[in-house]
């Protein structure tokens, strides 16, 4: 038996394997990337590494195995169809007789666009009959926090969310709780609405960051259409941007706000203020 996780590499693979291996030996966690070399610091401490694509089903024949407990990480390539990328993982766990399937959703809470795939893809797997978890993870403080740069350098947070609230988390306490269910009993055909425990406007990140950073920064709201404009002016492609502009809308309606406590449950413990994230994101 092997617990597998799919996308093993990207930032929030990466805190899933480092938790994993706090809680069961390395031999038993297998990584699936497409790069191998990226991995080698994976492999260096015992994990299992697996090369495999979402967009080449070959490459999934036999990764799997009778009993494993599999982390579908959703992709992140918007334009290759991740419904379909998605399905090639399901369609092999499901072949290989797995334990468990968690997947990485989004909030029943939020209608904008981005969620379509999520949706679709719970269905595909909800009617595979491979036994399920749906980790429906809220936003993540990095999202914010990665981005400083021109916060920093304009003294102002623009975004087109009005003055809705975000309960957001860091991506390390979404991998505790990834990790309690794959390593824990019980779970099986559940759904879990996961956000942080402190629900948070733009107006107070920019005073969060004025505070910490001793300077004067501004929360600038702006329309989704001014917003969808600065996105691909930074060189988003334009569907890319409107899906992002579409999450902005459905902040200012309350649809990030997750208050169901599963995610401190999951993980043990509270979730990452928002505060600290910003410090950690400063000092770099």
């Amino acid at each position: 038996m092997s617990i597998v996780v799919t996308g093993a590499t990207g930032h929030l693979g990466r805190h899933v394997v480092r938790h994993l291996l706090e809680k069961v030996p390395a031999d038993q966690v297998t990584a699936v990337v497409r790069d191998r070399d990226k991995a080698a610091d994976l492999a260096a401490r015992g994990v299992r590494i697996a090369v495999a694509d979402y967009n080449s089903p070959e490459t999934f024949d036999g990764l799997f195995a009778s009993g494993d407990r599999v982390l579908l990480i959703s992709g992140n390539e918007f334009d290759k169809g991740r419904v379909g990328q998605h399905t090639v993982v399901i369609d092999a766990a499901k072949k290989a007789g797995v334990a468990l399937l968690a997947y990485t959703s989004a909030p029943s809470s939020l209608k904008a666009a981005l969620t379509d795939d999520h949706r679709a893809t719970e269905e595909v797997l909800i009617g595979s009959g491979v036994p399920y978890v749906l980790l429906r993870n809220g936003w993540y403080h990095e999202n914010y926090t990665e981005q400083l740069a021109p916060v920093l350098e304009h003294g102002a947070v623009v975004q087109a969310a009005g003055e809705g609230r975000i309960s957001s988390a860091s991506r390390a306490d979404y991998a505790a709780a990834a990790v309690a269910v794959l390593t824990g009993e019980g779970h099986e055909n559940t759904a879990y609405e996961l956000g942080g425990d402190e629900a948070w406007s733009f107006a107070e990140y920019a005073a969060e960051l004025s505070r910490q950073t001793g300077k004067e920064i501004v929360y600038k709201p702006v329309s989704v259409e001014e917003y969808t404009g600065i996105l691909t002016g930074a060189g988003l492609p334009g569907p890319l941007a409107g899906v992002l502009a579409g999450v902005d809308a459905a902040i200012a309606e309350g649809e990030l706000v997750v208050s169901t406590g599963d995610l401190s449950r999951l993980a043990g413990r509270p979730t990452t203020p928002l505060a600290q994230a910003v410090a950690a994101a400063l000092k770099g």
